[in-house]
């Protein structure tokens, strides 16, 4: 804490434009909203759509979602970014006792997807394990296995992904996990000093905007209905799709 209060605004870097090596898509929080992810447009010729993470929780087709996610990851066609949720997720159904929690914050809509309903956070404990012992025979994949391998960081050029955050006086490569999933106090107020671009989502924002080194996309698609597409070309474009 007390480093934080002694952290200076630095002077900031004259941000350029973004300038990934190839065409960049990078899709924001999807929140169980399946027909909002059937609905992008299809990957340009010799672009790569990276996910930044949340596909379950909120909305009413996680299920969905992850089935449609981990197929397209899996084939190579989709970087996909492990999200908050995604952590929450899966440390409810390895402990769902110590996790229900998890339940108020979208996790009762991802049950219901899998036909898991009449559970709240003050069930009892035998009702939160057969709950949690349910869902992993429902899906075609081994949820355990491809969470652990979705990475939290992907970059290209000067553009970096992340699903919530990152710490900006820190290089990547001292990045803290917990930074990159959940978010840091002094992303989008402090500027990074080398100039880099990074595109997040996470945090909710009215409209999709890309300003001082920050491109923001998660525009709420669980109840706004607008999952925000961001196209970063090679020449320093920045547009986007709702």
């Amino acid at each position: 804490m007390l480093s934080r209060l002694f952290r200076k605004r630095q002077p900031q870097a004259g941000f350029e434009a973004p300038r990934p090596d190839l065409p960049v898509e990078a899709v924001g929080d999807i929140h169980g909203r399946a027909d909002l992810l059937d609905s992008l447009p299809p990957v340009a010729d010799g672009a790569v759509r990276v996910l930044l993470g949340d596909y379950v929780d909120r909305g009413p087709q996680s299920r969905e979602v992850l089935e449609r996610v981990h197929a397209r990851s899996a084939a190579g066609d989709w970087v996909c970014l492990c999200g908050n949720h995604e952590e929450m997720f899966v440390n409810f159904l390895r402990d769902p006792v110590t996790n229900r929690s998890w339940l108020g914050f979208g996790g009762l809509q991802t049950l219901a997807s899998f036909g898991i309903g009449g559970i709240t956070e003050t069930s009892s404990e035998a009702v939160l394990r057969e709950a949690a012992e349910a869902v992993p025979a429902k899906l075609s994949f081994d949820l355990f296995a491809w969470v652990e391998t979705l990475p939290v960081l992907w970059s290209s050029g000067t553009l970096t992904a992340v699903h919530a955050g990152l710490d900006p006086l820190l290089p990547l490569e001292a990045q803290d996990r917990r930074a990159m999933v959940w978010g840091h106090p002094d992303f989008g107020t402090l500027p990074r000093p080398d100039g880099r671009w990074i595109v997040h989502g996470h945090t909710i924002v009215n409209a999709p905007r890309a300003r001082d080194g920050v491109i923001s996309i998660d525009t709420g698609a669980y109840a706004t209905g607008r999952l925000t597409l961001a196209r970063v070309s090679p020449e320093g474009e920045v547009s986007f799709t709702e």
